[in-house]
């Protein structure tokens, strides 16, 4: 059961934006507004992740991310692949 109450001011166009995308999906303004707070939230929480190493693991650590990437022929076909946004109609 939801008890904390929290409070915020927008324009109304930001609220009528808001309105129009919870309607698309079904859910109400409150839903949609905590839904997409906590999925930023969280998301701000993996962005600050903290590594609390010793001498040891840091070294280790280090020489993974100093190591040469290993080639993989996937991701370059991939990356040689253009964007839609990219290719030109002839």
């Amino acid at each position: 059961m939801r008890t904390a109450a929290i409070n915020i001011r927008a324009r109304q166009d930001e609220r009528s934006l808001i309105d129009y995308a919870s309607q698309l999906v079904g859910k109400t303004r409150s839903d949609f507004m905590l839904e997409a707070a906590c999925d930023k939230a969280k998301q701000t929480m993996l962005d600050q992740v903290f590594f609390n190493l010793d001498s040891n693991q840091f070294q280790q650590f280090t020489q993974m991310l100093d190591a040469p990437v290993a080639g993989n022929l996937g991701l370059a076909r991939l990356m040689a692949v253009p964007s839609p946004w990219e290719t030109r109609p002839a």
